[in-house]
């Protein structure tokens, strides 16, 4: 629990003036706490003519005789104010000495929260900003293991807990507990026999509160990770609400999503079931102590006249007021395990190991001007080799194809060239260099990419463009519009290349989709362009469109293209067909279909399909 409270807290280090403020504050407001209950005291004794006379103004001795000279001062105040303007101005004075304490009490209050505030926000605007930095630098691989909701779920849900509830430890350690504590020393001072009776039932009732909440923790991480399976379910739904509609699979994913729903329900009834037991519970051990001192107390005032009748009242109201934070830090208590859990998750990742990173000494490379190598390379993505002992060269200017079977291993090549993955064995050169030794942005910045599913955003189609070339004109989108056939449709809807694209470009057709993917791509204008079936999702006529689009953009670039569809690489340098991860041919459209091997009877296949 330690160890995550500290790596939370670094993420509050940026508002800690808030955090000195706050228990500034709550000493405050703790300590005009007390004091609006002892300022009652006075005021009785004046109402009850239980006021001792003192006629001579007592003198300040020092700090250890500060409770003492305050009690004789009130009472010379009461007598000297009495005899000059009456009982009544006295009561008065009184009255509204009490009045000030809650007035002051209430504004510490209000300071000390709104200065956490800034600290709780703070500390959740960093937090999250740290998640999102982090989970858009994890490698691709760490995705294909854990579900999508479920890092959804730690960004806003478990975030949410931990600003709510870790940071409330801040209360729990500084504002109750020395609300209590100064509260403590006030009954001590009224009458230490009965606060000493009252400790004997305060272990008793932390005691029987700590054993409920034992088991919170662990129902929270239940509730906390069936949530994210509910988002998965609910994410996956929407992305592919025409496949589940056009197979009439409402009726199973209703089933998953009810099934999570139930357990979520579940899990949670439970939970806060658990949760809310604190409140009852601290409530009702704590009006057992007031009734049990009421019997006790009473005692001392009417029978062994130990104790006045105006300060035991005023000894109920310590007592009582003891209540608030004492359910405060139970219900804290069983909060923080919650809270702990959330947190736990959020460090999970966090803390996740990046295994894709740039070198100390990087090399940033700005230009290509050689050949690609693919050198001996095996890779796996879990035990099966996907390529095995696979080298290839693609010569500066030119445009190598490769094609195959599903499974072939194809698209794991541009996976691995944009270093979205590292091989395991073997290495990748980009002008004799290894790719893990260049800095990934430059690396990055040497290469389009255009894949099978066009991944545009909820937004304009400019913005859209923009990506490619975050400072290009009007123009030079309208260009690259241009050069990828994608300016004819775009010229004619109402608002151009402002027009929004709506979620995931779903207001566009396929072919209108993919084109802009391509004038994303002819923006950056990269000198290495990477097309992984870029057209095999695509009609005939949008085929049409998107292949002579990408021919006028691979114009004077090197280009590596994975194709499905062999008519849309017959142009190719090198055409490079792979069977099970290894090359099994190589050479141009007429060499291969004069080998009469794969090549040829790939070709033969779609020509009759």
């Amino acid at each position: 629990m330690n160890s995550t409270f500290f790596k939370i807290l670094r993420y509050a280090l940026p508002y800690k003036k808030y955090a000195f403020l706050n228990i500034f504050f709550n000493v405050l407001y703790a300590l005009f706490s007390t004091l609006s209950f002892v300022m009652l005291i006075p005021m009785l004794n004046v109402m009850f003519d239980k006021t001792k006379r003192v006629s001579i103004e007592p003198v300040y001795t020092g700090i250890t005789s500060l409770p003492a000279y305050s009690k004789e001062y009130l009472d010379y105040l009461v007598t000297t104010t009495s005899d000059t303007k009456g009982p009544e101005y006295s009561l008065l004075l009184m009255v509204v000495l009490v009045i000030s304490m809650f007035l002051l009490k209430n504004i510490f209050n209000y300071l000390a929260m709104y200065n956490v505030t800034f600290l709780r926000n703070g500390t959740l605007k960093d937090l999250r900003i740290a998640l999102y930095e982090k989970v858009i630098h994890l490698p691709l691989s760490f995705y294909s293991e854990k579900r999508r909701g479920d890092v959804m779920i730690r960004l806003t849900n478990d975030v949410g807990e931990v600003q709510f509830s870790f940071l409330s430890i801040l209360e729990i350690i500084i504002k109750e507990p020395l609300t209590i504590a100064f509260t403590i020393i006030s009954m001590f001072y009224i009458s230490t026999k009965l606060t000493l009776f009252v400790f004997i039932f305060i272990p008793l009732s932390g005691l029987l509160i700590s054993l409920i909440g034992k088991s919170l923790k662990r129902k929270s991480s239940r509730v906390q990770k069936e949530a994210g399976i509910f988002l998965s379910i609910l994410d996956e739904t929407l992305a592919g609400l025409k496949i589940v509609k056009s197979y009439n699979a409402e009726k199973s994913f209703q089933g998953k999503f009810n099934t999570s729903a139930q357990n979520l329900y579940r899990f949670s009834n439970s939970l806060l079931n658990r949760n809310n037991l604190s409140t009852p519970i601290s409530e009702f051990l704590g009006i057992v102590v007031i009734a049990i001192l009421l019997w006790f107390g009473g005692n001392m005032v009417l029978i062994e006249k130990t104790l006045e009748g105006t300060e035991f009242i005023a000894y109920m109201g310590l007592a009582y007021g003891i209540l608030t934070p004492a359910k405060a830090i139970s219900k804290a208590s069983y909060t923080l395990k919650g809270a702990m859990a959330a947190a736990d998750r959020v460090l999970e990742i966090l803390e996740q190991e990046n295994t894709i990173t740039n070198k100390p000494d990087a090399i940033v490379k700005t230009e290509f001007e050689d050949k690609i190598s693919i050198e001996n390379i095996n890779f796996r993505y879990e035990n099966e080799n996907v390529l095995k002992n696979f080298s290839l060269e693609v010569p500066k200017g030119k445009t190598v194809a490769l094609v195959g079977q599903s499974g072939s291993g194809k698209s794991t090549i541009s996976n691995l060239l944009t270093r979205f993955y590292d091989v395991q064995e073997g290495s990748v050169k980009v002008d004799g260099i290894d790719i893990k030794d260049m800095e990934m942005h430059s690396l990055r910045a040497l290469m389009g990419l255009v894949t099978q599913d066009s991944i545009l955003f909820n937004d304009s189609i400019k913005n859209n463009i923009l990506l490619g070339k975050e400072n290009a004109t009007d123009e030079e989108i309208i260009n690259a519009l241009k050069i990828a056939n994608a300016y004819e449709f775009v010229k004619d809807l109402p608002e151009g290349i402002e027009t929004n694209i709506g979620d995931a470009g779903n207001k566009l057709s396929g072919g209108q989709k993919q084109r802009l993917s391509i004038a994303r791509a002819v923006l950056k204008n990269p000198p290495i362009m990477i097309l992984d079936e870029a057209t095999s999702a695509l009609d005939t006529e949008s085929e049409r469109l998107v292949q002579q689009a990408l021919e006028n953009m691979m114009q004077n670039r090197t280009s590596i293209v994975i194709a499905h569809r062999l008519s849309t690489i017959q142009k190719a340098d090198t055409i490079v067909v792979m069977q099970k991860g290894e090359i099994v041919e190589q050479g141009t459209h007429d060499e291969l279909l004069a080998k009469n091997g794969t090549y040829s009877k790939l070709v033969m296949m779609q020509s009759f399909e």
